[in-house]
C-alpha cells in the first residue's frame, strides 16, 4: 500500500477531532474522501503531510513512518491545500523553478510537468495573470514536480467554471492512473466523476469505506452521504 493510516487520533484540547481511523490506499487508487465540516478531513490531511503529529497512531507512505521520516516523506506525497499558496507577483515558469530548486529536482522535470498540466502557453505569465483554473494547475503542477507516489488534494476544484471543471478533472484522472490520490472534497458530482472508492468521515470516525460503485447500488452518493454523517 502507498498510504496505511493506522489508529489516528487526535485532540484539540479536550475535543477529539480524530478517533483512531484506520484506511488505506493503493497506487492506481483515486479515493474520494467527505465529511462535513468540522468532521475531521483537513486533520486528517494535515497529520498525512506532517503539518500536524497525530496523539496516537501512525501514518505510514510507501511503509516510511511520517513522524519519524518527515524529510525523506516529502519525496514520496505531493499536497495541494484548499487554499492554493501561491507567489502572485511570481511568472509561472519561475515559481516552478523556485519549487524545483527545493526538491531538488531538474529543469527537465519542470519541462515535462508544464506540459502535463498544459501550462506551456501560460508559463511566462505572472500568476496573478491567470484565471482560477490556471492557478490550481500551477498548484497541481507543484505538488507534482518532484514525482511523489501520493498525491492528496484539498478541494481542488472549487470556484472553477464549467470548462475549468471539466478540464482538471481529466488531469486528475490521468494523475490517478499511476499514483494514490486522496481527493477531499464538498462536491459529490466530482466524486462521481473522478473517484472509484469513497471515504466517509463523521464526527471524527470513518462511517464508510467502499467501492464507489458498491456504495451507489441503491442511493445517490447524496443520499447516502446525509444518511451517514446527519
Amino acid at each position: 500500500m502507498s498510504l496505511e493510516i493506522k489508529n489516528i487520533s487526535k485532540y484539540y484540547g479536550k475535543q477529539k477531532a480524530l478517533d483512531a481511523i484506520s484506511f488505506s490506499a493503493k497506487s492506481g487508487e483515486i479515493v474520494g474522501f467527505l465529511g462535513p465540516n468540522g468532521a475531521g478531513k483537513s486533520t486528517t490531511m494535515k497529520i498525512i503531510t506532517s503539518y500536524l503529529k497525530p496523539d496516537d497512531g501512525v501514518v505510514l507512505v510507501n511503509g516510511l513512518d511520517v513522524s519519524k521520516n518527515q524529510k525523506e516523506m516529502k519525496k514520496h506525497i505531493g499536497y495541494l491545500p484548499e487554499h492554493n499558496p501561491l507567489y502572485a507577483d511570481m511568472y509561472v515558469k519561475e515559481y516552478l523553478q523556485f519549487i524545483a530548486k527545493l526538491h531538488q529536482v531538474s529543469e527537465e522535470n519542470i519541462t515535462k510537468i508544464i506540459q502535463l498540466v498544459q501550462l506551456e502557453s501560460h508559463s511566462i505569465k505572472q500568476i496573478k495573470e491567470l484565471s482560477k483554473g490556471y492557478m490550481q494547475r500551477v498548484g497541481l503542477a507543484a505538488a507534482l514536480l518532484h514525482d511523489p507516489d501520493v498525491l492528496i488534494l484539498d478541494e481542488p476544484t472549487t470556484g472553477l467554471d464549467p470548462n475549468q471543471l471539466l478540464s482538471i478533472r481529466q488531469l486528475i484522472q490521468e494523475i490517478g492512473k499511476t499514483k494514490t490520490v486522496l481527493l477531499s472534497t464538498h462536491i459529490m458530482q466530482e466524486v462521481e466523476a473522478v473517484c472509484n472508492r469513497v471515504i466517509i468521515i463523521n464526527k471524527g470516525k470513518i462511517v464508510a469505506d467502499k467501492s464507489l460503485d458498491d456504495l451507489t447500488k441503491e442511493k445517490t452518493l447524496t443520499n447516502v452521504f446525509a444518511e451517514l454523517t446527519s
